[in-house]
């Protein structure tokens, strides 16, 4: 994928649906490139292609959601690994997000990293850190485990952190996630009562999705970008939860 490519990627992820002359005047290129550019991100299935448009999909694979956003992800999860010290253990779930946490803490930091995603274990096999990664049954598509087995094991290790993404947030629901199994397993990590730190992007506030993360009371804190309405960051800080917001 090159610089274009990204950026298109980019403008469809904010936006949700972009035509293609809006992507070639943001690009600077003529609509036939960007059409050509299209099919490749569809055939990645990064996108989706409708008449004269592209529209945002959502999408469990973590190589293609780690493109979203990606300048953003890494100054966010800096941020977050200064919060992480030499020698703890922390548990780091699962994302893309989380997955670039995960690389900066092993090559940065002297940890043990509990995860439950096959992927992060996998993109750490060349360092140092030790890593135990829990067992469960495993979901191809988001290279992570869950269900009862996965429960079980997080309930019988224990770590100081935990970090976790979410897919959504809205007064009225709280923090939500898009799959109901997976959010089962961010619910048993909150149950452990340890530090619970949240890992988004500002575009997930607003966004409604059917599991609830729970309890919210259980988390510590939210790192997200500048963006972020205020109307969202005070009424997640007035549920005691320390809100942090990095400039992009």
């Amino acid at each position: 994928m090159n610089l274009r490519q990204q950026a298109i990627l980019q403008l469809v992820n904010d936006k949700r649906k972009v035509s293609v002359a809006e992507l070639a005047r943001a690009t600077a290129v003529s609509e036939v490139t960007i059409r050509q550019d299209l099919n490749q991100l569809e055939k990645l299935s990064y996108l989706k292609r409708v008449h004269g448009s592209a529209v945002a999909i959502e999408s469990d694979d973590v190589d293609a959601r780690m493109m979203i956003n990606f300048s953003l992800k890494q100054k966010l999860t800096r941020y977050a690994a200064s919060l992480v010290q030499d020698g703890e253990t922390i548990f780091i779930e699962s994302g893309s997000t989380n997955a670039l946490l995960a690389r900066y803490l092993a090559e940065n930091k002297r940890i043990t990293l509990i995860t439950v995603s096959s992927y992060i274990a996998h993109l750490l096999k060349e360092t140092e850190c030790e890593v135990i990664l829990l067992g469960g049954m495993y979901q191809k598509k988001s290279e992570t485990v869950v269900g009862p087995l996965t429960r079980l094991c997080i309930q019988q290790v224990h770590f100081s952190k935990a970090f976790i993404g979410v897919d959504g947030f809205h007064p009225e629901t709280g923090f939500t996630g898009r799959d109901m199994m997976r959010a089962d397993i961010v619910n048993t990590i909150l149950a452990k009562n340890v530090e619970n730190i949240v890992i988004t992007d500002s575009s997930k506030f607003g966004q409604i999705h059917p599991n609830s993360l729970q309890p919210t009371l259980a988390i510590s804190r939210v790192i997200t970008d500048y963006r972020l309405p205020d109307i969202y960051r005070r009424h997640v800080e007035s549920l005691d939860i320390r809100v942090d917001t990095i400039l992009e």
